[in-house]
């Protein structure tokens, strides 16, 4: 699962990553995120993309009270619990390997008196999608998630199936290299996209995407 290797002596610019845990206030709630480089890799860190990502969502932009929402990779599963915490019904899914630390988490971060709810579940990018409703969300969450350009392909097609007309992607990344601007453009080819925020600090871009209506005959 780990995509990359733990080295003990890493840089020091890294050395948060390599904590057990990770804390943050969201929506008037202490937040203690478990943390497990060493065994789960990327998957097992909270990268700056999510805590963007939940901010961009308390700025109110989105509408979330009882809406379906899914976090596609959701690793530590901060974004998904944000957004049950604002009173989504919210489906967080990863890869199997990562789910029992990702249901941890959820379960300690996520009470009893939330306003939404939340679920865990596995899911691989373009497998399986007929376990998930073809345009049953009203909102799709992706933090950090398209660094891996072999994944490109089943990731958009997993969105494909998600989406209706009426669903809205966020997806929040730092453009690293040219692969991750060549993915954003292969997502323009089937759904509208543009930026809608940007954290300097933090040089992570927050975008928004829809489902393109199919062009008619006339």
């Amino acid at each position: 699962m780990a995509l990359v290797p733990y080295v003990e002596n890493s840089l020091p610019v890294l050395s948060k990553l390599h904590s057990s845990s990770a804390e943050f206030r969201f929506v008037d709630r202490d937040l203690r995120l478990a943390q497990d480089w060493k065994r789960l890799g990327v998957a097992a860190v909270v990268w700056d993309a999510a805590v963007v990502l939940c901010m961009y969502l308390e700025l109110g932009q989105v509408d979330l009270k009882e809406k379906e929402v899914i976090e596609l990779g959701a690793g530590t599963g901060l974004v998904g619990i944000v957004a049950a915490l604002m009173g989504a019904r919210a489906t967080i899914t990863d890869r199997e390997p990562a789910l029992d630390f990702l249901s941890s988490n959820v379960k300690a971060n996520l009470p009893a008196d939330s306003p939404g709810s939340a679920v865990v579940s596995e899911l691989s990018w373009g497998e399986g999608l007929d376990r998930y409703p073809a345009g049953g969300f009203d909102l799709v969450l992706g933090a950090d998630i398209i660094y891996l350009e072999d994944t490109f392909g089943p990731l958009l097609r997993t969105l494909e199936h998600l989406c209706s007309e009426s669903t809205l992607i966020l997806l929040a990344c730092k453009i690293r290299y040219q692969r991750d601007s060549d993915f954003l453009s292969l997502l323009g080819q089937r759904f509208g996209i543009r930026e809608v925020h940007y954290d300097k600090e933090r040089d992570i871009h927050v975008y928004k995407a829809w489902k393109l209506s199919p062009v008619k005959d006339l």
